[in-house]
C-alpha cells in the first residue's frame, strides 16, 4: 500500500496513549481524572486492534472485520464501564462533598 501510514506509527502512538493512560492511573487520586486515563487506555486498544485489522487484508483485498469487531465490544465495554463507575462516583460525591479514588471504602455501609 504505497502512501498509506507504516503499521509501527500506529502501534508507536497506540503504545504512546497507552502509556499515558498507565501513568495517569498509577499517579492520579481524582476519580473523574482516573476513569479519563482508563478510557485512554482503552482508545489505546481499539487503535491497536483497528491497526491490525487494517493491514491485515483477506483474499481479494478485502478488509478483515475482526479487529472492528473487537473494537465494538470495546466501545461497548467502556460505555458499560463509565456509567457504572459515574453512579458510584455520583455516590460518593453526595454523601463527602468530594471525590477521591480513598473514599471508595464508603460505600460498605
Amino acid at each position: 500500500m504505497e502512501g498509506s501510514v507504516p503499521l509501527e506509527w500506529y502501534l508507536i502512538l497506540s503504545a504512546a496513549i497507552f502509556a499515558i493512560g498507565g501513568v495517569g492511573v498509577l499517579l492520579r487520586r481524582n476519580a473523574i481524572i482516573l476513569f479519563m486515563c482508563i478510557e485512554l487506555m482503552l482508545n489505546a486498544v481499539n487503535l491497536t486492534f483497528l491497526a491490525f485489522s487494517r493491514y491485515r487484508t483477506g483474499a481479494l483485498g478485502a478488509l478483515d472485520l475482526d479487529g472492528h469487531v473487537m473494537s465494538f465490544f470495546v466501545i461497548a465495554l467502556a460505555a458499560a464501564e463509565a456509567a457504572v463507575g459515574l453512579a458510584i462516583i455520583l455516590s460518593i460525591f453526595r454523601h463527602r462533598r468530594h471525590i477521591n479514588v480513598d473514599d471508595g471504602n464508603l460505600l460498605k455501609n
